[in-house]
C-alpha cells in the first residue's frame, strides 16, 4: 500500500481546455432555431390579437403592445444568434467538452467515466435538416447532463457509437 500524499499542483502546468478547438453546430441548426422562434412569436401574436380584439382596455395600448412585440422579436433573434455562434463541443479521449452561453458563458467538461447513458434525438424540424441532438446522461444528476444540438445526424450516430465503445473499454479510475 502506498503512503498517502497530497502534493500541491502547479496550475500553470495543467492542460488548457480553452485551447481545444471546438466543433460548432451545423449551420443549418440556425434555421431550426429560427423556425422555433417564429412558431413562438406566431402563438404570442395570436394571443395578443385575441386580447386586443376582445378587451377594449388592451386595444387602447395597441401601440405599446405592438412595439413591445417587435422589440421582443428582435431581441430573441439577436440573443439566439449570438448564443448559436458561441456554442461548441469536443470529444476527447477521456472527456466531452461543451461550451455555450452569451451572458454567462458555461464550459462543461464531462469525464467519460461519469457517463451512464447516451441518447440521440431528432426533433421534427431537426429531422428536416438531417440534424440531431446528442444527449449525454451522467452520474452527477440533472446538472451534469449534456444536450449537444445541431450535429449532422450521421456524425451524431458515429459519436454515439464511439462514446458507447469508449465506455465499454474504459477502465475504472481508482478513487482515493
Amino acid at each position: 500500500m502506498q503512503p498517502f500524499t497530497n502534493e500541491a499542483i502547479n496550475i500553470d502546468l495543467l492542460p488548457k481546455y480553452q485551447e481545444i478547438p471546438l466543433t460548432k453546430p451545423h449551420h443549418s441548426y440556425w434555421k431550426v432555431i429560427a423556425i422555433n422562434i417564429l412558431i413562438f412569436l406566431f402563438f404570442l401574436a395570436a394571443i395578443l390579437v385575441t386580447l386586443i380584439i376582445t378587451i377594449p382596455e388592451v386595444r387602447a395600448k395597441l401601440y405599446l403592445i405592438s412595439s413591445s412585440y417587435v422589440l421582443l422579436a428582435i431581441l430573441l433573434f439577436y440573443l439566439y444568434r449570438k448564443s448559436f455562434k458561441k456554442r461548441g463541443f469536443a470529444l476527447r479521449e477521456r472527456d466531452v467538452i461543451f461550451k455555450s452561453g452569451i451572458i454567462a458563458e458555461t464550459t462543461t467538461i464531462v469525464p467519460l467515466n461519469r457517463i451512464q447513458h447516451v441518447a440521440l434525438n431528432e426533433g421534427i424540424f431537426s429531422r428536416m435538416f438531417k440534424l440531431g441532438t446528442l444527449q449525454i446522461y451522467t452520474a452527477g444528476g440533472l446538472s451534469g447532463h449534456l444536450m449537444i444540438a445541431g450535429i449532422e445526424i450521421e456524425k451524431a450516430k458515429q459519436m454515439k457509437e464511439l462514446l458507447l465503445k469508449k465506455l465499454e473499454q474504459l477502465e475504472p479510475i481508482p478513487t482515493v
